[in-house]
C-alpha cells in the first residue's frame, strides 16, 4: 500500500434510500422528539382545516313554525337528504347557507309551510254525511282563519286570532240576535297600533261579516288592553262621544295645510332651510241646534191674511132672546095670518096684519149683529244645527334664521333682521292663516340664529365596518390554523430537518493504501492529508484513479478493520470541521 491510504466510502450516498433513516438516527433524542412533535401538529392542523371547511354555515330556514309544520318540513328535509338542525330551543330549523334560497322555493312549490290558520280550503274537504251544524262550523272556523290572515297582512302585527259570534237566525224569533266578534293582537316588540288602524282593523271585521255592528267588535292586545273603544266601536256607528280617528286626521291635515302656507310664503323670502313654523288648531266637533220663534208687529186689516170669521144676528126685544108672547089669549092668537084679499099686484097697499100677524110683527121690531174676524199672526220659526269642525282658536309659532351677509374678507356673518322686515313677515303669517281677533288668534314670530346641523357621524375606519367583521370572523379559523401551521413549520420541523441535513455521512473517494506507520503519521501532523488525494514521489497532491464502487467499499472495511482509531477520528473531524489534534 502507499503512504497516504485513502479511506473508502463507508456510507451509501445522501440520496439513496437510506438517507432520511440515517439522518435521523444521527439526530439527538431531544431533536427527535421536537421533529415528531412538528410533524403531529402539522398533521392535526390540516386535519382541522379539512373538518372546519366542511362544516357548513347554518342559516334559518322557517322560524316559530306550528309542531304539524315542522313535522312536515324536517319530513321533506330527511326525504330531499339535506342536513339540517334545530335552533336552541326548537324555535327555528336551519339549513347550510347556501341551500336556504333553494330549499324554501321547492317547498313553497309543495305548499309547505302550510300555517296553522286554515281559512275557506277547509270546505275543499267537506265529507259526506255532515250535518247543518258541522257545516256551519266549519263556514265559521274557515271565516274566522281568513280575517286572521288578513289582520296579520299588517307590518305591526306578529300574530292574531278572530272568534266570532254568529247567532242561529230564525224567522220564528221577534228580537233577532245581532252577531258580535273579538281580536286578540300580537305585536311585535317595540311596537303599536295607532288609532287609525285599530279603527280599521274594526272595520275590517265589520265589514266581512253580515249585520255586524263595528260597536260590536272587541280588539285587545297580548297585554290585555282594550284597544278599541268610543272612537273606533260605537263612536264609528254613531252612539259614542269621543274623537275618533278621522277627526284627529282632520285636525291635523288643517295644521299642515295652514303650516305648508306659512312656509311657502316665507321660504322665498328668507330662503329654504332658514324658517320653522308650526300651528296648532282648536277645532270644536260638537252637535248644536237652536230652534227660535219671532212674532211681528199687527199689520194693517188689509195687509193681514184672515185666519176665521164669524157672523151673530138676532131679533127680537131681548136682544137676541125669544119673542114675548102677544095677543088675545085663545084658539084665534094661534092660527096663521089670513091671505089678503086682493093679489099683491095691482094692490094700492098691503094690508096690515090683524090678530097674531100683527101681534108677532110688532114684537119683532128691536134686532142684534155680531161679527167676529180673526186674523193669522205673523210667526217665525228658525232650527239652526251647527256644523262640526268649526275652527275656534289658530296659534301659530314662527321662527326664522339669522340672514348671513357677507364681510369684505368673504366670509358669512349671521345678523338679525331688521324689526320693520319682522312686522311685515308677521303680518304676512297672519293673511296667510286667516288671522282673526275675534276669535282669539295668535301668531308669535321669532328671529333666532339656526344651530349648524348635527356632524354627520364619523365614517367607520375599514378594519371597523360591519361586512369587515363579518369576513374576520369567517376568515378567523382558516388564518389561525394557517399561521400555527406556519408557525410549527418553521419553529419545529424545519430546523429539525437542517440538523437532519447537517449529519448526513460524506461520500469518501478511495485512496491508494498507505505504507505501515503512515496512519500514525497522519494523526501526529499538523495538516492531516485527505483521504480523498493521494501524493506524489514531489510530494505534491494528485486525484485518485476512477476505482470501481465494491472496491471502495471493500477498502473502507479493510482500513476500518485495521485501524479503527484512526477511521473514529478522521470521522470526528468531518463533524467538527477542524484539523484532529495530537
Amino acid at each position: 500500500m502507499s503512504a497516504a491510504a485513502a479511506l473508502p466510502a463507508a456510507v451509501p450516498p445522501a440520496n439513496g434510500p437510506l438517507a432520511l433513516p440515517a439522518r435521523l438516527q444521527a439526530l439527538s433524542p431531544g431533536q427527535r422528539m421536537r421533529l415528531a412533535a412538528g410533524v403531529a401538529l402539522l398533521v392535526a392542523i390540516a386535519i382541522a382545516a379539512v373538518v372546519i371547511g366542511r362544516t357548513p354555515d347554518w342559516r334559518v330556514l322557517y322560524a316559530n313554525l306550528a309542531d304539524k309544520d315542522g313535522g312536515a318540513i324536517v319530513a321533506q328535509l330527511a326525504q330531499m337528504n339535506v342536513p339540517y338542525k334545530y335552533s336552541e330551543g326548537g324555535g327555528a330549523v336551519m339549513v347550510p347557507a347556501d341551500k336556504v334560497h333553494d330549499l324554501r322555493l321547492r317547498l313553497a312549490a309543495q305548499g309547505l309551510p302550510k300555517g296553522s290558520v286554515v281559512g275557506y280550503e277547509l270546505t275543499d274537504s267537506n265529507r259526506f254525511g255532515m250535518t247543518q251544524f258541522q257545516e256551519k262550523l266549519s263556514f265559521q272556523r274557515a271565516l274566522e282563519g281568513e280575517l286572521t290572515r288578513s289582520i296579520q297582512a299588517l307590518g305591526s302585527v306578529q300574530s292574531a286570532r278572530v272568534h266570532l259570534a254568529l247567532p242561529t237566525q230564525n224567522g220564528f224569533f221577534r228580537e233577532q240576535q245581532k252577531p258580535s266578534a273579538s281580536v286578540l293582537l300580537s305585536l311585535y316588540p317595540g311596537r303599536a297600533l295607532e288609532r287609525a288602524q285599530v279603527a280599521g282593523i274594526v272595520h275590517l271585521v265589520a265589514s266581512s261579516v253580515p249585520e255586524l255592528n263595528p260597536a260590536a267588535v272587541s280588539v285587545v292586545d297580548d297585554s290585555g288592553k282594550l284597544l278599541s273603544g268610543n272612537g273606533e266601536g260605537a263612536g264609528a256607528a254613531g252612539g259614542g262621544g269621543g274623537v275618533d280617528a278621522q277627526q284627529l286626521a282632520y285636525t291635523q291635515q288643517i295644521e299642515q295645510q295652514l303650516t305648508r302656507r306659512i312656509m311657502d310664503i316665507l321660504e322665498p323670502i328668507v330662503g329654504r332651510q332658514n324658517v320653522k313654523a308650526q300651528v296648532t288648531a282648536d277645532v270644536d266637533f260638537s252637535k248644536t241646534e237652536a230652534t227660535s220663534e219671532e212674532h211681528k208687529p199687527n199689520l194693517a186689516a188689509n195687509a193681514s191674511a184672515v185666519r176665521s170669521q164669524q157672523t151673530v144676528e138676532s131679533t127680537g126685544p131681548g136682544a137676541g132672546g125669544a119673542a114675548a108672547a102677544g095677543g088675545v089669549p085663545g084658539a084665534t092668537t094661534n092660527q096663521p095670518p089670513t091671505p089678503p084679499a086682493a093679489p099683491i099686484n095691482g094692490a094700492a097697499a098691503p094690508l096690515a096684519p090683524t090678530g097674531a100677524a100683527a101681534a108677532a110683527t110688532a114684537a119683532a121690531a128691536p134686532s142684534r149683529r155680531e161679527s167676529v174676524t180673526n186674523y193669522e199672526v205673523d210667526k217665525t220659526i228658525r232650527t239652526v244645527r251647527g256644523a262640526t269642525g268649526q275652527v275656534r282658536r289658530l296659534s301659530a309659532a314662527v321662527v326664522v334664521n339669522y340672514q348671513g351677509i357677507v364681510n369684505a374678507d368673504g366670509k358669512s356673518t349671521p345678523t338679525a333682521l331688521p324689526p320693520e322686515q319682522l312686522e311685515k313677515m308677521t303680518a304676512l303669517v297672519r293673511e296667510s292663516i286667516g288671522f282673526s281677533s275675534e276669535r282669539g288668534d295668535s301668531v308669535n314670530l321669532m328671529n333666532a340664529p339656526f344651530l349648524g346641523e348635527a356632524a354627520a357621524a364619523p365614517v367607520l375606519p375599514w378594519w371597523k365596518r360591519p361586512e369587515m367583521l363579518d369576513l374576520v370572523r369567517s376568515l378567523a379559523w382558516p388564518v389561525s390554523l394557517g399561521l400555527l401551521g406556519v408557525l410549527v413549520l418553521f419553529g419545529l420541523v424545519r430546523p429539525g430537518l437542517k440538523l437532519a441535513a447537517a449529519h448526513k455521512p460524506a461520500e469518501a473517494v478511495p485512496a491508494l493504501p498507505a505504507p505501515p506507520g503512515a496512519q500514525l503519521s497522519a494523526l501526529i501532523a499538523d495538516e492531516t492529508p485527505r483521504p480523498a488525494l493521494g501524493t506524489s514521489e514531489a510530494g505534491r497532491l494528485s486525484a485518485p484513479a476512477e476505482v470501481p464502487e465494491q472496491a471502495r467499499l471493500e477498502g473502507a472495511r479493510q482500513m476500518a478493520r485495521q485501524n479503527p482509531v484512526a477511521v473514529a477520528n478522521i470521522v470526528k473531524t468531518w463533524i467538527n470541521g477542524d484539523a484532529a489534534r495530537a
